[in-house]
């Protein structure tokens, strides 16, 4: 089989993941602002908030804009999962707590780098094939593979937020073709999840690679 030309990764859950888990995250976060929570269920309701969440993309909105766009989407996934657990009154100023937590995922703190993605990256990149990173994301992935030292194996970087389309959606693939003047037939995806990452990819022509990490 002939290499491809790019090969594009998914982010969080296929090149990295979260330390720990979300919900511990954000409780140990909240316990510097004086806020008790359990953290097992936190951390469903956050994935419970972040599945009912319209997708992170902002069709329309202008580019300067979007940042705002992304701040105001997380924080409500945030208020949802405090609430969820009963935690809200707790809070003397959300705002400021969440603005920390924000800023907090920006950092390599949160996150870990499976130990095989190094590897990989650099055994593709060593073939000539071009790299790219597509990711149901916001902007904050930019500092975030700079802090983890991965940015400088990808060519381009291609997120929803910016694009307005989120994976599954052809048009977010095709943006992040069009990168690498790219056809379909010659590009691979890889990502850990089966709708958005397997099928989205193959639906927009792209050979699809789906990898099942294991939890923990």
């Amino acid at each position: 089989m002939s290499f491809p030309k790019v090969i594009f990764f998914d982010a969080v859950g296929t090149l990295f993941g979260v330390r720990g888990s979300v919900g511990e995250i954000y409780g140990e976060m909240a316990q510097q602002f004086g806020v008790q929570a359990d953290r097992e269920a936190l951390n469903q309701a956050f994935f419970q908030a972040f599945r009912q969440a319209s997708p992170m993309a902002f069709p329309g909105v202008d580019a300067a804009e979007v940042p705002a766009h992304e701040f105001a989407w997380w924080r409500q996934i945030a208020f949802q999962s405090f609430q969820q657990v009963g935690a809200t009154a707790q809070f003397t100023d959300f705002s400021a707590f969440f603005t920390a937590l924000y800023d907090h995922f920006k950092t390599a703190d949160p996150w870990y780098v499976y130990p095989d993605t190094i590897a990989t990256l650099t055994q593709w990149r060593d073939r000539g094939v071009q790299l790219g990173v597509l990711s149901n994301f916001d902007s904050r992935l930019y500092p975030v593979l700079s802090a983890l030292g991965l940015a400088d194996f990808f060519h381009s970087i291609t997120i929803s937020t910016e694009v307005g389309a989120a994976k599954p959606n052809p048009l977010v693939f095709q943006s992040a073709l069009e990168k690498h003047g790219c056809l379909p037939a010659a590009a691979w995806h890889v990502g850990d999840s089966y709708q958005e990452d397997y099928l989205g990819a193959k639906e927009a022509g792209l050979r699809a690679i789906w990898l099942k990490r294991e939890e923990g």
